[in-house]
């Protein structure tokens, strides 16, 4: 485990409980954690921009020569490409699953709620919802597999 994560932990709790009061103020604390969401995604792309397009730092000219440097920064972009791209597909299916579960899942409970011989087929759909998660872990196994 990363000591990182334990050091980040508090940041992350005091985050929260900031976005917490903040949103206690109604609409006027919404739209500040929108506009600070939307600060933080801007600051993302511009280090995921920076990222993408930096030359490998650590790059040094060994007994291969330049070819064999040029060959292994080639094979690390593809595997950058390859993971960040699993990294994609996992994280934008698990935000869409999340999305399909939480409105199939209340109407799953007001349908019971209301009708209780329909439970297995409020499951059912709900399971549904859930696939979607796991397609998109495939998918990211997948490419982790050809990086």
């Amino acid at each position: 485990m990363s000591i990182a994560w334990i050091a980040g932990l508090p940041l992350i709790v005091a985050a929260a409980l900031l976005a917490r009061l903040v949103a206690r103020r109604g609409r006027t604390g919404l739209v500040i954690l929108a506009g600070v969401g939307a600060v933080l995604m801007a600051g993302a792309v511009v280090l995921l921009a920076a990222a993408l397009t930096a030359g490998s730092a650590g790059a040094a000219v060994g007994t291969a020569g330049a070819v064999g440097v040029k060959l292994a920064a080639t094979a690390t972009s593809s595997n950058s490409g390859a993971l960040l791209g699993a990294g994609i597909a996992v994280a934008g299916s698990a935000i869409g699953a999340g999305i399909a579960v939480a409105y199939t899942g209340a109407a799953a409970l007001a349908t019971i709620s209301e009708r209780p011989e329909l439970f297995g087929r409020a499951m059912v759909i709900v399971g549904l919802a859930e696939g979607i998660a796991i397609y998109g872990l495939i998918i990211g196994i997948i490419l982790i597999g050809k990086a």
